[in-house]
């Protein structure tokens, strides 16, 4: 089955169990129990603020996903979920609220209809929206986490804690995008989903529908793959304009779009180890999703199809669409309705046939276009690169050849800098000093004679100087004895006369 009839059936099946909406207490760290739809156990961080309230929902006494819910906006700031898978068939829809948050006091436990809830609850929908917020008006309760991506019926999704104002067509867009991405991209790349995280998320605008419900300026989606061996993370941009896109954005990308500047997932959704080849496949579906999209846009500007019911009649009750109808209308319906049935289904698989030959011939020819122009890219890469290298070579040798004349030139100038720095020299010495160079040698010449004659005079004079000292020396010697011995010899004579 595909996308659109998960949408379909998403459109007309709702709960089949009692739903649990636990408001989160401000001061319980996270969402409680519902903290395991978030990676890393971890909510995202920076996008809670004041007049924000955090729903852990709950069904059949199991957690489902989280939401985080704007009572000021009166829409859902975002829900988190894990594993998405395609939904089965349940009951009747009934679009529900959360009583305690408009009134903490309720005797309420768990999400109620609105009817029951008019006459037990005090201040009903001063902050949250309604179901007769959206009574008309041109939009309807889009859901974040659509209903075609659960795998359970007993899922809280129908609560309008999860439904933001969407046009009919953006509303069909946008699920027809998650069903699409879900099934071709995210969940295949993720190994079996298991370990894939999901946010979804609407941006308010200056837009309100009765003045109470802010219609989204955009809504988001950011995926987190937390397989081993290597994730990735990614993020997605709608914006309900009509005519966009869905658009894909890194997850760094998507956070600056955001009030607050937030951190969706925990360490960026463990980026150091994310797998880019992963990336590049996840890409590459999400490619062809856009195209898809694109296709299918361009065919119904030129060639719209009537469509047989409104989209907004599957949010109406039963009982109003058939009111008035008479029994014979009835009987003609009942006989007519294997017929209508049996021609809806041939023309459903004569369009699919002609819709995948069609996408077939596309994408063969897109893979053959992006061939030819992949060789024609390298092909002309290469030879612009020939041509700039041997014009870089052939410009640079005049270049060459005059660094090398240059150089020579400062060496032939260096050489006469010297030359002349030499006669300068030369020339600043003066005359007398020259002269006096030039007679040295004869100078020098004729006072070796003079010289040894003065050195021979000296020591003639040294030798004479030498003898007249010994000499004088000795005779004064002789001298000081001759006259020792006189005094001794006069004063023996002088003893023997007087003993006389």
């Amino acid at each position: 089955m595909g996308p659109a009839c998960w949408v379909a059936l998403g459109s007309l099946l709702t709960l089949g169990a009692p739903l649990e909406g636990r408001l989160v207490g401000e001061g319980d760290a996270g969402f409680g129990e519902c903290n395991r739809f978030f990676y890393a156990e971890t909510p995202p961080a920076g996008l809670a603020a004041e007049g924000h309230v955090k729903i852990c929902q709950r069904s059949d006494g199991a957690e489902r996903f989280a939401t985080l819910y704007s009572t000021r906006d009166r829409i859902p700031v975002y829900s988190a979920f894990r594993a998405p898978r395609p939904a089965p068939a349940g009951a009747e829809q009934r679009w529900l609220v959360e009583p305690q948050i408009d009134d903490p006091n309720s005797n309420f436990e768990e999400v109620t209809h609105e009817a029951d809830a008019i006459n037990t609850v005090d201040n009903l929908g001063s902050k949250q929206a309604l179901n007769t917020d959206y009574l008309g008006s041109d939009y309807q309760r889009g859901q974040l986490y659509p209903f075609s991506l659960s795998s359970d019926v007993h899922t809280a999704i129908f609560t309008l804690t999860n439904a933001a104002p969407m046009t009919p067509t953006f509303q069909e867009r946008w699920y027809l995008n998650l069903n699409s991405l879900m099934d071709r991209a995210l969940t295949p790349q993720c190994g079996s989903g298991d370990d894939l995280y999901i946010l979804t998320g609407a941006v308010p605008s200056d837009i309100k529908v009765r003045d109470k419900v802010t219609v989204p300026k955009f809504v988001w989606l950011a995926a987190c793959c937390a397989a081993p061996g290597g994730g990735w993370a990614m993020g997605f941009v709608k914006h309900t304009r009509d005519g966009d896109v869905i658009e894909d954005v890194m997850v760094k990308e998507l956070e600056k779009l955001l009030p607050f500047n937030p951190q969706l997932f925990h360490n960026n959704c463990g980026e150091a180890e994310q797998d880019t080849e992963k990336m590049k496949k996840l890409l590459e579906m999400v490619n062809q999703v856009q195209d898809e999209e694109r296709a299918l846009q361009s065919k119904e500007s030129t060639s719209p199809v009537p469509r047989t019911s409104s989209p907004r009649s599957a949010l109406l009750p039963p009982e109003a669409s058939e009111e008035g109808t008479s029994f014979s209308r009835k009987l003609a319906g009942f006989i007519a309705t294997p017929f209508v049935k049996l021609f809806q289904f041939i023309g459903y698989l004569v369009v699919g046939i002609l819709k995948n030959t069609v996408y077939l011939l596309w994408y063969v020819t897109r893979q053959v276009i992006n061939g030819i122009e992949s060789c024609l890219y390298h092909l002309g890469s290469a030879t612009v690169s020939y041509f700039l290298a041997i014009g870089e070579e052939l410009a640079s040798i005049p270049w060459k050849v005059l660094k090398v004349i240059i150089k020579i030139i400062r060496a032939l100038l260096r050489i006469l800098c010297c030359l002349l720095k030499v006669v300068c020299r030369i020339l600043g010495i003066p005359v007398r000093v020259l002269v006096d160079v030039a007679t040295f040698p004869v100078y020098t010449m004729g006072a070796i004679p003079v010289v040894c004659k003065d050195i021979a005079t000296g020591l003639g004079g040294t030798v004479s100087l030498l003898f007249d000292t010994a000499f004088g020396t000795m005779g004064g010697l002789f001298q000081v004895v001759f006259s020792v011995f006189k005094r001794i010899g006069y004063r023996v004579s002088f003893d023997n006369s007087g003993e006389l």
